[in-house]
C-alpha cells in the first residue's frame, strides 16, 4: 500500500498496518522515515477515516515537542558519513540521529533509540581501531532503518566492508576481557 497523505497542511506520509494481535489500541513508530500507523486488524475503514488523522496529528504534535538530545558533534558528523557511504538508499532519507559516547554502557557495545535517534556508543570502543567503532556505528544506525536482526538488516550491516572483520575483534577482545557481551 502506497504512503497515504495525511492533508494537505502537512507533508507527512504514513501507512497502515493491520495487526490480529492488537484488539482495542493504536500505535505509531517510524520505518526508513515513513509513519507506520499499527491498527487492530478488525478496524473498520470509517474508524480508519475518522480516527487514524487525528491520532497521527497528536503524535507529529509530541514528536516536534520533544527536544533532540545532544551529542559529540564529530562522532555524529562521523557517524552520517558512515550512513551515506553505507545505508544511503535512493529516495529514502536517513531518519534524524545524534550520537555520543556513554560509560554506562558495560553489556553493549552500542545502543540506539528509534524514537529519538539517539545513538550511544560505549567509550570502551574509543581504545579500538577506528573501523571497529565505525563497524558498531553502521550496526547502530542501521536499527534507525530496520529495528530488528532481520536479514534484511544484516545485509544492510554487510554493506560495512569491515563488519566481518570488526565482529571478530569485538568478540576476541571481549573473551580475552571474560566478558559476555550483548550483540546491541
Amino acid at each position: 500500500m502506497p504512503p497515504v497523505s495525511l492533508d494537505s497542511m502537512t507533508s507527512e506520509h504514513y501507512v497502515v498496518r493491520r495487526s490480529a494481535r492488537r484488539r482495542t489500541t493504536m500505535g505509531i513508530v517510524r520505518e526508513a522515515g515513513t509513519l507506520v500507523v499499527l491498527v487492530p486488524a478488525r478496524m473498520t475503514a470509517r474508524q480508519e477515516r475518522e480516527l487514524i488523522p487525528g491520532f497521527v496529528s497528536r503524535f507529529l504534535e509530541q514528536e516536534a515537542g520533544r527536544r533532540p538530545p545532544t551529542g559529540d558533534a564529530a562522532l555524529t558528523a562521523r557517524a552520517a558519513e558512515l550512513s551515506a557511504r553505507y545505508l544511503a538508499e535512493p529516495g529514502q532519507p536517513m531518519p534524524a540521529f545524534t550520537v555520543s559516547w556513554s560509560s554506562r554502557q558495560h553489556q553493549r557495545w552500542g545502543s540506539c533509540t528509534t524514537a529519538t535517534g539517539q545513538i550511544r556508543l560505549s567509550d570502551r570502543l574509543q581504545q579500538m581501531p577506528d573501523w571497529v567503532a565505525d563497524y558498531v556505528l553502521v550496526h547502530e544506525l542501521t536499527h534507525l532503518l530496520e529495528r530488528t536482526h532481520s536479514a534484511r538488516f544484516h545485509t544492510l550491516v554487510a554493506r560495512y566492508p569491515e563488519a566481518e572483520r570488526a565482529k571478530g575483534f569485538l568478540e576476541g577482545w571481549s573473551s580475552a576481557q571474560g566478558l559476555a557481551m550483548a550483540e546491541d
